[in-house]
């Protein structure tokens, strides 16, 4: 074999590689991510789905590959944290979803960021109703699975109301749970709250369970030595760009969302991903 040859057969496999590995780093097929969280307040384990950033990406015809994923985990509710629409894409593929959802398990949803920028929040809110969603808003409620009780409390994204109405809608379902009789001490509580560095703000109420998202897990990682490059309103090297955060009593699963073509960066080492919460 001549040397002229041999140079282009290297070339050739050096440039295979750097394909391999773009196509591998870049790889945005659905991920399935369980985490287990135990309280010791329940008898038996309830499941959840947690849907964030989907930005009304599509994923297969009629929303077929994300909707097969969730009934593959058989969830007793489907949790969805915000951003579930976006200001540029239109709402088809995010209707499709929530519609399929609403038809198989209870649903809860809680506003994003993209929601309020798209200037169609109500109507959106109102479209999520329709489609057999319940809508929080600051709001408290005992959630009833399979014979037990667990609060959950949902809290707009601050965009456009600000963190102070946000504090209200806090201090108010705080005081709903305490009249009605439940306390994160004997009951199972959940906070469903679309912005994880707002942590400072949501620790005061002590729930057990705090499920975000927002931080698209930071776009670019490396597994085991970077965890996130950037993140909205984190910036550099986020401090919550997905995954588990503990705080004493409290555990707070970030998403690291579903947003494929709605972002003009790639996604590097960072698959959308599915949360999958087993609570106890």
């Amino acid at each position: 074999m001549g040397k002229k040859v041999r140079r282009t057969l290297l070339m050739a496999v050096v440039g295979l590689m750097l394909l391999f590995g773009i196509s591998y780093a870049t790889n945005d097929e659905l991920l399935v991510v369980h985490y287990g969280v135990t309280t010791g307040k329940l008898s038996e384990v309830v499941r959840f789905a947690v849907i964030t950033d989907l930005h009304s990406c599509r994923y297969g015809e009629g929303q077929s590959e994300l909707i097969a994923a969730v009934d593959g985990q058989q969830p007793d509710v489907v949790f969805l944290v915000g951003d579930i629409f976006d200001d540029d894409l239109p709402h088809e593929n995010a209707l499709t979803f929530i519609g399929a959802m609403a038809e198989r398990y209870p649903c809860y949803y809680v506003t994003g960021n993209h929601e309020y920028w798209s200037k169609e929040v109500e109507s959106i809110k109102q479209m999520v109703r329709e489609a057999g969603v319940t809508v929080l808003e600051g709001d408290f409620i005992r959630l009833e699975v399979n014979g037990q009780v667990i609060g959950l409390c949902g809290v707009d994204d601050p965009t456009y109301i600000g963190i102070q109405t946000m504090e209200k809608q806090l201090e108010s379902a705080d005081q709903d749970a305490t009249a009605a009789g439940l306390t994160v001490d004997l009951s199972p509580m959940i906070l469903l709250a679309h912005r994880p560095e707002l942590i400072g703000n949501y620790l005061p109420y002590a729930y057990d369970l705090i499920l975000s998202g927002h931080a698209h897990g930071g776009q670019w990682r490396i597994p085991k030595l970077i965890n996130g490059l950037m993140a909205p309103d984190q910036g550099l090297f986020p401090p919550y760009a997905g995954g588990r955060y503990e705080f004493g009593a409290t555990t707070m699963i970030v998403s690291r969302g579903l947003a494929r073509e709605s972002t003009w960066v790639p996604r590097v080492f960072n698959r959308p991903e599915l949360v999958i919460v087993d609570f106890s």
